[in-house]
């Protein structure tokens, strides 16, 4: 790190933005070695703060289970990098497209180009991932970037801003931390791109501040991503295949199960299995190490004011453990919801937390039209082993993404797309598909001395102009 840049919590965010435009201009194009070096480097820098970022990450919440901080906040950083270092070279390289017969003799080619900066706005539910999973990606492209953390994450930011510290300088990647008055300045900012993971809500802020820029943006956002259980699934299986995703970081994922369409007559069996399969995986939660918080007073009472509004609106409430709500410790099991409205809070808003609700359904087709009736969501999860069932609801509905017979594990899958549809969100990252999103796709037309084109000057209405018409008019 040059350290005769003064740290990046010092200087103002325009000035941040300026001083990083400038060095990416002194240097537009990294090559191929410098990129992967500092991949490398990144790599590293983030296995030696493994232990350190896991106590932040708990510190933070006020309890996080260390697994769950390894597995869906460091883990899928390190394969994401190691995924980009295998295949990075494929990428950069100039892809040959087709002249055709009208411009022949020319060569065209693509060559994918770096933006320049990159802001990055990340959430507080997964401030590793978000925040080092999008800059991989940004670095990987060629490009520098910013990072806005969020204000409930500051043990967090501290290590992280630590770790990028050591791998770089601030006019390459710099951390900025602050309340909403920060977030919005930042979301202001002409961005070569700007990537903004969070609510639907917020996301909608920051898209018509960026567009006073004309900033591209990808949003993450999120929405209600529905469970619909077909009549072939046995209700255990399902139980088993969907809990993972909903009791992670105790629910608080964009893409955790939202709410659950099951056929009626085994709604009373759906709770009986989740009760038993959530008691055999944690028994209590108060004390146990493996379930998390929720992250601070502020989201606990934003969840319990949701369950009480569906109480007294005639909802029914089972606990999916023996355990009362914990607000000291801010531990809540899964509150499985029965009888549920759609004015109920719960049903119109994202939940973003262990609360479950369970709509019964009639034929599969009715649950299809529930979902479409709604706004379409981040991810969908079918439960079926029935291969006509999974293509029906497949096509007949529209989402972010899908997993069949499985919850939120779509999203660690490196060679794919992740991206939302509508209010859920817009663009795609990770893959190749998050190096063409930070990348310009520039067209090379290249002629020799052969010029054709020549053809086609005026004055018009010559013979060779006359037999191209008939050849490309037809």
């Amino acid at each position: 790190m040059n350290m005769a840049t003064p740290p990046a919590a010092a200087r103002p965010l325009s000035a941040l933005l300026c001083e990083q435009r400038s060095a990416y201009l002194a240097n537009p194009h990294p090559d191929y070695h410098s990129r992967v070096a500092q991949l490398q480097r990144l790599k590293s820098a983030l296995l030696r703060f493994k232990t350190p970022l896991v106590k932040a990450l708990s510190q933070d919440y006020g309890h996080r289970s260390e697994d769950d901080s390894l597995i869906a906040d460091i883990m899928p950083v390190i394969n994401h990098i190691n995924y980009t270092l295998k295949h990075l070279k494929n990428w950069l390289k100039p892809s040959a497209r087709h002249a055709g017969l009208l411009l022949a003799p020319a060569k065209i080619s693509v060559h994918y180009q770096p933006l320049g900066v990159i802001g990055i706005i990340v959430p507080w539910n997964f401030p590793v991932m978000l925040s080092i999973g999008p800059l991989v990606t940004a670095i990987a492209a060629g490009n520098r970037a910013m990072l806005k953390m969020s204000e409930f994450t500051p043990a967090t930011n501290k290590v992280i801003t630590q770790l990028l510290a050591e791998v770089f300088d601030s006019r390459y990647v710099a951390v900025v931390e602050g309340e909403a008055d920060i977030a919005a300045e930042f979301s202001a900012l002409p961005f070569d791109h700007l990537l903004f993971t969070g609510s639907t809500t917020i996301g909608r802020h920051v898209m018509r501040a960026a567009a006073n820029n004309l900033t591209p943006v990808t949003l993450e956002l999120g929405g209600k991503s529905p469970v619909i259980i077909a009549p072939d699934m046995p209700i255990a299986t399902a139980v088993e295949r969907l809990i993972y995703g909903k009791c992670l970081n105790a629910g608080q994922i964009c893409v955790a199960p939202d709410y659950v369409l099951c056929p009626k007559a085994k709604v009373d069996e759906f709770i009986a299995a989740y009760q038993t399969q959530f008691q055999a995986m944690y028994g209590t939660i108060n004390d146990n190490k493996d379930y998390g918080s929720i992250i601070n007073a502020r989201q606990f009472g934003r969840l319990m004011a949701v369950l009480e509004d569906a109480k007294a609106k005639g909802a029914r409430v089972i606990s999916a453990s023996n355990d009362s709500l914990d607000n000291h410790n801010r531990k809540m099991a899964t509150q499985l919801i029965t009888q549920v409205t759609e004015d109920m809070l719960l049903m119109q808003e994202e939940i973003f937390g262990p609360l479950l609700p369970i709509i019964g359904y009639d034929s599969v087709d009715d649950a299809i039209t529930y979902v479409n009736q709604h706004p379409r969501p981040l991810a969908l999860y079918i439960m079926s082993f029935d291969g006509p069932t999974q293509q029906h609801i497949l096509s007949h509905t529209h989402s972010g993404g899908v997993c069949i017979n499985e919850t939120v594990f779509h999203v660690a899958a490196d060679d794919a797309p992740f991206g939302g549809i509508g209010p859920s969100g817009m663009g795609h990252y990770h893959g190749k598909e998050g190096f063409l999103t930070f990348s310009h796709a520039k067209t090379v037309l290249q002629r020799g001395r052969l010029n054709t084109g020549k053809f086609v000057h005026p004055p018009y209405g010559t013979a060779i102009q006359r037999l191209l018409m008939k050849l490309f008019l037809r």
